[in-house]
């Protein structure tokens, strides 16, 4: 995927699925020379779709587009892949070279990495140079001083401002060394950044020119150096906006991890319970077939891609029906708002646990021993088994956050920032397809162990380590007192604690014994929301745009041998960690606010895209007994 800047030119490439998760709208992207900032939704450019050949063929998963309408806007009509097209390589100058991503140069500051110059990139003091088309990582900013006006590399100044509401602009150095004033000198001050580097931190000094004022970066860092900067601009930088804020901000330095966080839903294609598989081709193909006004434009439509050979088995006149049948729960659907948000993993959890599984399709294809799904060494530990042979899950952007990671469950902590200066008519979106092994818990075991350990105190230390993080962050954000009645609002029910925990214990089994890489893998925890919402799933699977997520090997785990001894090796495993004693004594205590119990990098802990809750809300001892037996679920090993 090229990456575009101002300047016209193609100035590097990131990967498709960066733009869902480290690359996306309103992220700095380190390029090898300076840093770019990713453009709102409103600049980036796709072809007309009068041009099929050049138009990026959009995305469909009817259930998501429906909640990302829900959460975003109606006007979102539908999910696109990011803009690429095959031929950089063989045509530097062709189409291809021409699309992709817009870019602005950020931060807008700049120092001269021969002479310390320290400028604005739109001052003139610096040049720009780009004249490779088939090498655009070469392209740089230079600075001609010294000798001989060489060309010198010019970098960005690595400190940038963001606060809590999602702004984020560049550092205020005039202000800075000048101490809230001008200089004294001279109406355009020249201003020099020396990195003095040491180990003690950041410590850079800004010096003017003109009148000498100089200041260190390190004043400007911590509390008391937060409470001297200005107040936040309120800009959008990916947007070209400015609005009214009154956050005090942060400075951060470029490429902090905590400087941009995606926020995204993901849906599987599922075929919907009760639902015809005519209707679900319809619902599927619906960006498509909304545009057919009448029965007589079927024969046309039929005969033009991707739709040619899609709807064989039916008539016209079914079609057509069917088709009527969308628009009426379309425009049903028109009033439904935020509050009718639709639950993604309900329809999921219906199907996996059905004793009968939809046919065999493109998308969606699993089964189950009929004899016996479950293992007799299992019989305790399991009450179902699928395996899920293939799979496509469909990922949508819908935000973004900064300073703080958006709680997939709880909209109320963080304040997402928009895509777009208007109502978005589409969202970024990836899909790729895996494969995967859905394990029921039985659910008279959970009910028994919930009533065990609903009054101890370790479940009482991890709901109130929950209270605590939620007043944490929501009074760091919006510095207003916290609303006592909220503070277990959206708290897991205890189940999710074992699921959850069970999860990445064979999770990293997978990656240690099967040669998986635990990057590949990914997880999605069925637990209910509520005592009337009972569930007891966990789904492994794999999901990535590259070969290891369609190689067979997971789904080979759920035979009944190989799945006896993953289990048993992923439980004993877990009795024990080298960071014990520390590890297993470990319960959330006040003041800490983390959300887990035994667990860390050493036993529990997967990378960011595996976990879809952050690594929260795990603990080894309420699956084995690695202290008290009678808070583990599993007491007796398989």
């Amino acid at each position: 995927m090229a990456a575009y800047s101002s300047y016209r030119r193609r100035v590097g490439a990131v990967r498709p699925s960066h733009l869902m998760f480290t690359s996306g709208v309103g992220s700095l992207v380190d390029l090898p020379n300076f840093s770019v900032l990713v453009k709102g939704l409103d600049d980036w450019q796709y072809k007309a779709p009068e041009d099929p050949e050049n138009n990026p063929a959009l995305i469909t998963e009817p259930r998501l587009l429906s909640a990302v309408q829900s959460l975003l806007s109606k006007t979102v009509r539908e999910l696109r892949p990011a803009p690429w097209l095959p031929g950089t390589d063989t045509n530097p100058n062709g189409e291809a070279a021409r699309t992709g991503v817009p870019v602005v140069p950020f931060p807008g500051w700049m120092r001269c990495t021969a002479c310390n110059l320290l400028a604005r990139v739109d001052s003139r003091a610096f040049g720009f140079e780009n004249d490779k088309p088939n090498k655009p990582h070469e392209a740089r900013f230079f600075h001609e001083c010294g000798k001989g006006s060489k060309k010198r590399l010019v970098v960005g100044a690595r400190f940038v401002l963001a606060c809590t509401d999602g702004h984020l602009d560049d550092f205020p150095y005039l202000e800075f060394v000048h101490e809230g004033g001008v200089c004294e000198k001279a109406a355009k001050p020249n201003l020099l950044m020396e990195d003095r580097g040491g180990n003690i931190g950041a410590n850079v000094r800004i010096v003017c020119q003109r009148c000498g004022a100089e200041r260190n970066i390190r004043q400007a860092m911590g509390k008391r150096g937060r409470d001297q900067l200005p107040r936040c601009r309120g800009r959008h930088p990916h947007l070209g906006t400015f609005s009214p804020c009154q956050e005090q901000p942060y400075v951060l330095v470029v490429g902090a991890s905590n400087q941009w966080f995606a926020q995204t839903l993901s849906a599987l294609a599922v075929p919907k319970a009760g639902v015809s598989e005519l209707d679900a081709q319809v619902a599927k193909f619906w960006a498509n077939l909304q545009h057919v006004k009448g029965p007589e434009m079927l024969p046309f439509m039929r005969s033009m891609p991707p739709l040619s050979f899609e709807f064989e088995k039916w008539g016209d006149e079914e079609l057509w029906a069917a088709i009527e049948r969308r628009r009426g729960e379309e425009a049903a659907g028109q009033d439904q708002g935020p509050e009718n948000y639709p639950d993604l993993l309900t329809p999921e959890w219906e199907i996996f646990s059905s004793p009968v599984l939809p046919p065999p399709s493109d998308d969606f294809t699993a089964y189950r021993d009929q004899d016996e799904p479950v293992p007799p060494l299992l019989k305790g530990f399991y009450s179902d088994v699928v395996q899920v042979e293939r799979l496509r899950e469909v990922r949508a952007m819908i935000g973004f956050t900064r300073l703080d990671a958006p709680d997939p469950e709880d909209p109320t902590l963080v304040k997402r920032v928009p895509l777009s200066r208007s109502k978005p008519t589409w969202v970024p979106a990836s899909e790729v397809r895996g494969e995967g092994v859905f394990l029921r818990l039985p659910e008279d075991l959970l009910s028994r162990w919930e009533r065990q350990v609903e009054k101890s105190e370790a479940l009482r230390l991890h709901k109130e380590a929950y209270g605590r993080f939620r007043e944490y962050r929501y009074s760091a954000r919006t510095g207003q007192p916290f609303d006592e009645s909220t503070r277990y609002d959206y708290w897991p029910l205890p189940r999710y604690y074992v699921l959850h925990t069970l999860s990445h214990l064979l999770i990293r089994t997978i990656a240690l014994e099967c040669g998986y890489n635990s990057a590949s893998l990914a997880e999605r925890i069925y637990a209910g929301t509520s005592e009337d919402d009972r569930r007891s799933g966990i789904l492994i699977y794999t999901a990535v745009p590259d070969a290891e997520g369609t190689l067979g090997g997971l789904v080979s785990l759920a035979q009944p041998d190989e799945l006896v001894r993953l289990t048993k090796r992923a439980l004993t495993g877990a009795m024990s960690c080298s960071s014990d004693p520390l590890c297993a004594e470990r319960l959330p205590h006040a003041p800490e606010d983390f959300l887990h119990g035994a667990a860390c990098h050493v036993c529990l802990f997967v990378s960011e895209t595996t976990c879809e809750r952050g690594n929260r809300f795990l603990d080894r001892r309420f699956v084995v007994p690695i202290d008290d037996p009678a808070l583990a679920i599993y007491p007796e090993l398989p």
